[in-house]
């Protein structure tokens, strides 16, 4: 065989096996890529994203659009020419396993915790644009979760209201781990509560929950430090009762990064007129209560999601603003934004076309 047919042969060969042994070998990445975007002012699989009743709704137009990431699933064992082809793909973004599935989290587990966060997003965007159109809100802190073989299990329960710890009034969530880590580990600290069955049957009634329970729980120490900090196994949340019903409807979406848009939203179907004045306008970010606007990841990916569909602006939370002007797609503008009164006031520009000034990110 001539020298020059066995080498190319051997070549041949070699890229086989290479080829071959990538497909095979296993690396610890999982890849990211642009999700579906959808518009909250519209209908999706057949059902208004948004639905209010029992309070006046006015017609819409042009795009609200909320954007997402698609991932791979945490079981998937990605090969090294996939990884190869992600870290190469302009699209793409391939990052540690771990980033998007930590501590050896399960898919079934991280789907929850997303659609836990999916949930509260809702509720923080619903009191955002009530909170923005002056329409009054009540709300009260309670029992988010109670940790299993914690101190407080069997005591308290998710939905309780918490009315007081030892004897201090509650006004937001931050105040009961204040009050219960002025305790020692070991010592009692007393609980004023509504009980959810309470609150429940309250709100349907339409009346104010009148039955309240002391209930006193021993404290232990945290072993997520090693400060004697005492605990004693729960999470407090927020719960509301709004003056009118708003259904928010997407499913096979979850995380908290659609909160501002969901925002928008509400507030757009709430006021004459249209927010967008008829343009394409997609963005991301979380929202709390207060309407601060926080940041999200994949904002590269949601970037490139929202103007293959056709945006022509993006709102874009403050802190993701350098890393989305890296690699910003043509044709698609990025307004930086922190609350949801600069979203308002960037929309208002954006309707009466006069975005000269529009606060736009930029990489320094």
């Amino acid at each position: 065989m001539p020298r020059r047919t066995a080498t190319m042969l051997a070549s041949t060969l070699l890229l086989i096996a290479l080829l071959c042994a990538g497909v095979f070998i296993t690396v610890p990445y999982a890849e990211m890529s642009p999700g579906p975007t959808v518009n909250t002012l519209g209908d999706h699989d057949g059902e208004p994203v948004l639905r209010i009743s029992g309070r006046k709704t006015y017609e819409t137009s042009g795009h609200l659009n909320m954007t997402t990431v698609r991932v791979t699933s945490a079981d998937y064992r990605m090969n090294l020419v996939e990884a190869v082809y992600g870290w190469l793909a302009h699209d793409n973004k391939v990052v540690p396993h771990d980033t998007i599935y930590p501590d050896g989290k399960t898919e079934e587990e991280s789907t929850q915790e997303n659609a836990e966060e999916f949930s509260q997003s809702q509720e923080s965007a619903k009191v955002a644009a009530l909170k923005a159109l002056d329409v009054p809100v009540k709300s009260w802190v309670i029992v988010s979760t109670v940790l299993k073989d914690s101190p407080a299990e069997g005591r308290l329960h998710a939905g309780d209201v918490i009315k007081s710890v030892d004897g201090t009034t509650v006004k937001k969530p931050e105040d009961v781990a204040e009050l219960v880590t002025k305790h020692k580990p070991g010592e009692d600290v007393a609980f004023t509560i509504v009980p959810a069955e309470e609150q429940a049957a309250a709100e349907k009634e339409q009346r104010a929950a009148t039955k309240t329970e002391k209930v006193t729980i021993r404290t232990t120490k945290s072993d997520d430090t090693g400060e004697e900090r005492a605990i004693v196994g729960i999470s407090a949340g927020t719960d509301h009762t709004f003056p009118f019903t708003i259904d928010i409807k997407l499913a096979d979406v979850g995380g908290p990064s659609a909160g501002l848009m969901f925002a928008l939203g509400i507030y757009d179907k709430l006021t004459p007129g249209s927010l967008t004045g008829g343009s394409f306008v997609a963005g991301t970010g979380t929202i709390d209560d207060a309407g601060k606007v926080g940041p999200i990841g994949g904002i590269e990916m949601k970037t490139v999601g929202a103007r293959e569909k056709g945006a022509q602006y993006f709102l874009t939370p403050a802190d993701n603003c350098a890393a989305a002007a890296d690699d910003t797609p043509d044709g698609l503008t990025l307004v930086k934004v922190k609350t949801i009164d600069d979203a308002l006031g960037a929309l208002k520009d954006i309707r009466s076309g006069d975005t000269a000034d529009l606060p736009k990110c930029t990489t320094k």
